[in-house]
């Protein structure tokens, strides 16, 4: 009984010692955890310098609303303090946009504000992807010492990069891409970085930092460098020796830096532990080098878009570890079963094969081998024969690129048997047929781009492609379709990025599209009728051309759902679009291409475009508009306008070559203008092509044409098709409307002379002054415009003389000065005897080929009637091998030559003088005898034919 008493109070005791100490550690729990959540919120003063900061800021999306409603600065929007002491940590404010979402939010602007320095140990600043309307990264931020991450990248600031940004020693992560605007002379501050890890200066201006692999060789610790688009300077091979090995870096990336290929002498010596080297968009030339042969541990290589030569060097043999080799926009040119040959070591590893874009030939091996392959592009070669089945076997594989080439065959569903996780497909410009049952079930499901534009897939609209619900980019242009589209098919197009379905024979009506996610939309070259539909309004480019839609436009704006501020080009020519155009274009501030010629559309051009700034293709090219032309002259960026053949009146606005210095293309043919033609158009520096044609244009021609005698180019819209007069028949210009320089004023009153300044337009091609009312000389020095391939001067009032200039006209293909008052010979030249007499017809003074009026004393030495001009003009002719004295002389002693040579040896020998004589009768005899047996033959050939005829008539 003791005992158990004992035992009793034994536990009695544990138990009470256990709950004190239960006691004891919930009270140092929970002292801690108040102690820890009265230390958490931020200090005061913490609290003020970033409210401070915030001050300085332009927040108009009020991303920041949290800073006004919650007191712990801690718990605030792009912060983050330490648990245990409060201090701030982190600022984070990047700002992400997806263009695919329509978002509200902007991104911050202002500037920053040194109120940062009080927040001494903020370790990780982030401000990227905002606007800092171009102010200087603020040299304050090199005394942020506790810095570890500091990421500027895409903030719009400028100047150059303050070198105090090397005492931020414990800074391991800097990224100061994408500033533009942003330079430095020299790098020389990051070597006292020594713990920087990744360094990402893309965009910057690096150009005048010559010692750029020296000092970078100096960061030990760097694993990722990334300095695309630097500008830098080629690498001097001289400078190489001081450079020491460094075995850190990993990542490299000089993209877009136009480097020549010493660069590769740098990349062996700066390191030898590459994993991911990337140099695409450079001048790198000749074949690969062997320097990648060496690196056992490279995954991922980037050689695109440079100048290379030759095949995958065997060396490559030895990169068992390779994932990923992109080669694309080269000029590489090698057997493709050599190529996978060379790849062998790493069918285990490779998942990206990029070759597109190269010269690459021959028939494809079998792949099957690449079990882990994901990406296979091979677009644009010179591969033939068929694509071998074992490409179904390829069950990784999610991204197959094959179109522009030279395959054949047949593509049936073998080909896709095991490529369950395919998203990307696509076979267009080969020569495949295409064998799918109309029921067939495909084994993948598309989340990219399906691209089968060129093969014959309808009438009716694929059944399989219905199934392949997650498309993103749609592209069946020339697909044979024809006929209504399934409604199920529309029902697809709600999660459609792009669609192409141009070029094929779809008709009917286009439903409403406005609620899908449609980013750009061709349905051009079809049989679509209606209404123009409503669309998305972050579409960005629409092409309903050469369609069937009908009806008032008055829709428009409504249909392009207010306001559709992403578009950003918008066609809808050769429609019967009828109507006037609706006032409301302000609302299309994004766009820069607008096409609504060849329709029927009537009315005043609404004053609204001219309120289109970014604008820079306006067509509205036939159709009925009249009345004269809204002012345009806000419309700066404009590089072509054509509104020929439509109604407008009015003079031709002097804006025109005041405010639109940029445009390219002017094309005002056949409307009613009046007036004269104002001198301001010679301030058209850059246009290459004026038409004026079929106007009530009067009065001269501007004496200021040595102002566009430069007749230049702008190539960025060589993609466009434009409708010329040339040589006479209106002719369709696409890419080489890019080498065409043209002025057309006929048809039209001008009155006066051709002025003199017109020689200095040396570049010119084609010149049309025809059926106008132009009078005096042709400028002396006209044979100038060397390059003139087609000169129209006919049905005017020119007189004088043809220039001797003209000779020297020698690429003319079309010439016609018919009907004017001209007078003289013609000068002699290759070109211009190679005309018809047409084209200077109806000159009653004129003479000399390929006129048959003959020049008054031609063949006397008194007047020979050569167009003579200027004392110039006379040597001009004298040195382009007219008749000249020496011509005579040289003309009489070959003569005096040649004739005693012949006729003196049969006066002096009486043997020569009988064989000569007797020759002749010989061939006097032999000429009688063939003609008596020809005529004979004849004479019997047609009393046969007679008889003959006698019969046939019986």
């Amino acid at each position: 009984m003791d005992r158990r008493n004992i035992m009793s109070g034994r536990s009695m005791h544990s138990i009470l010692v256990g709950l004190f100490c239960l006691a004891i550690a919930s009270a140092i729990c929970c002292s801690s955890v108040g102690s820890s959540y009265f230390i958490r919120r931020c200090l005061e003063s913490e609290r003020h310098a970033l409210l401070q900061f915030k001050q300085d800021l332009v927040d108009d999306s009020n991303a920041l609303a949290s800073w006004e409603n919650m007191k712990d600065c801690c718990k605030w929007r792009g912060i983050a303090c330490n648990n245990q002491t409060g201090h701030v940590t982190t600022l984070d404010f990047s700002f992400s946009y997806d263009p695919y979402l329509n978002s509200t939010e902007v991104p911050l602007r202002g500037e920053m504000s040194p109120s940062l320095l009080e927040l001494r140990y903020l370790s990780y600043l982030d401000l990227s992807y905002n606007d800092f309307g171009g102010m200087i990264i603020p040299k304050f931020i090199g005394s942020l010492s506790q810095l570890k991450e500091l990421k500027l990248a895409d903030a719009n600031f400028s100047g150059p990069v303050p070198p105090q940004l090397g005492n931020l020693s414990n800074l391991h992560t800097l990224d100061l891409s994408w500033n533009e605007l942003v330079s430095s002379e020299s790098i020389e501050w990051l070597s006292h970085l020594s713990s920087l890890r990744y360094l990402n200066m893309s965009d910057v201006d690096l150009s005048k930092v010559v010692n750029w692999p020296q000092s970078l060789s100096k960061l030990t610790s760097l694993i990722e460098l990334q300095l695309l688009v630097c500008r830098l300077p080629d690498v001097n091979l001289r400078s190489l020796s001081f450079i020491n090995s460094s075995t850190s870096l990993q990542v490299l990336d000089l993209s877009s830096n136009s480097l020549n290929s010493s660069v590769f002498h740098w990349i062996a010596n700066v390191s030898n532990n590459f994993v991911n080297i990337q140099l695409s968009s450079n001048l790198l030339k000749g074949p690969i080098p062997d320097v990648f042969t060496s690196m056992l541990s490279l995954v991922a290589l980037d050689l695109s878009y440079n100048q290379l030569e030759g095949g995958i060097p065997e060396g490559f043999q030895n990169l068992c570890s390779l994932e990923s080799l992109t080669l694309l926009s080269n000029s590489l040119s090698e057997n493709i079963i050599d190529s996978i040959k060379t790849l062998s070591c790493a069918e285990n590893t490779l998942e990206t094969l990029n070759l597109r874009e190269n010269q690459f030939w021959g028939s494809l091996p079998n792949l099957k081998r690449f079990s882990k392959l994901r990406e296979l592009d091979l677009s644009s070669n010179q591969l033939n024969g068929s694509l071998p089945e074992s490409v179904g076997q390829l069950s990784s594989l999610e991204q197959l690129f094959l179109s522009e080439n030279s395959l054949t065959g047949v593509i049936t569903e073998s080909h896709f048997l095991n490529l369950s996780r395919l998203q990307m497909l696509s076979l267009s410009d080969n020569r495949f047929s295409i064998n799918l049952s109309s029921d067939w079930n495909p084994p993948f499901q598309l989340s990219g781009a399906l691209d089968m534009s060129g093969y014959k897939l309808g009438p009716a609209f694929p059944k399989w492609i219905l199934t392949q619900t997650n498309l993103t980019r749609l592209y069946l242009s020339n697909a044979g379709l024809s006929g209504l589209l399934p409604n199920k098919f529309w029902d697809l197009c709600s999660g459609l990025v792009y669609l192409n379905l141009s070029m094929n024979q779809i008709h009917g009506k286009v439903p409403n599209l406005s609620t899908t996610s449609l980013f750009r939309v061709d349905l051009s070259s079809n049989l679509l009728s209606g209404a123009v539909p409503s669309i998305p309004r972050r579409l960005s480019r629409l092409d309903l051309s050469k369609n069937l839609f009908s009806g008032p436009p008055s829709s428009l704006c409504t249909t392009l759902t207010l306001p559709p501020s992403n578009l950003y080009a918008l066609d809808l020519s050769e429609n019967l679009l009828s109507g006037e155009l609706p006032n409301c274009w302000i609302q299309f501030q994004n766009l820069e291409q607008l096409n609504l010629g060849r329709n029927k559309l009537s009315g005043m051009i609404p004053s609204s475009l001219g309120s289109i700034q970014g604008i820079a293709v306006l067509r509205l090219n036939r159709n009925n508009f009249s009345g004269e032309l809204p002012s345009l002259e806000n419309c700066t960026s404009l590089v072509m306008v054509d509104l020929g053949d439509n109604n407008l009146s009015g003079k031709i606005p002097t804006w025109i070559g005041q405010s639109l210095i940029d445009l390219t293309i002017l094309h005002l043919r056949s409307n009613e203008f009046n007036g004269s033609i104002p001198s301001s158009l010679c301030g058209l520096a850059a246009i290459h092509v004026l038409d004026l044609s079929h106007n009530n244009i009067s009065g001269g021609l501007p004496h200021c044409f040595n102002n566009i005698s430069v007749l230049a180019i702008n190539s960025l819209y060589s993609t466009f098709i434009m409708e010329l007069v040339w040589k006479g028949i209106e002719i369709e210009f696409g890419k080489n409307l890019l080498g065409m320089r043209s002025i057309d004023i006929s048809s039209n009153y001008l009155i006066g002379e051709i002025p003199q300044s017109i020689e200095s337009m040396t570049e010119l091609i084609s010149l049309n002054l025809s059926r106008n009312y132009l009078t005096g000389k042709l400028p002396e020095n006209f044979g100038n415009m060397k390059m003139l391939e087609s000169l129209d001067l006919s049905r005017n009032q020119i007189s004088g003389k043809i220039p001797a200039s003209f000779s020297r006209l020698n690429f003319l293909g079309v010439l016609d000065v018919s009907h004017n008052h001209l007078s003289g010979r013609i000068p002699l030249s290759t070109q211009l005897q190679s005309f018809n007499a047409s084209a200077y017809m109806a000159n009653l003074g004129l003479c000399g080929p390929p006129l048959t009026q003959i020049c008054p004393g031609d063949g006397t030495a008194q007047d020979d009637g050569i167009t003579r001009g200027s004392d110039t003009d006379n040597k001009e002719h004298d040195t382009d091998g007219l008749i000249s004295l020496g011509f005579f002389i040289s003309t009489a002693l070959g003569f005096v030559t040649g004739f005693w040579v012949v006729c003196g040896s049969l006066l002096l020998k009486s043997s020569r003088r009988y064989a000569y004589f007797k020759f002749l009768d010989d061939s006097r005899d032999w000429v009688y005898v063939k003609t008596a047996a020809h005529r004979a033959k004849m004479e019997r050939r047609l009393q046969r034919w007679m008889v003959m005829s006698f019969w046939h008539g019986v």
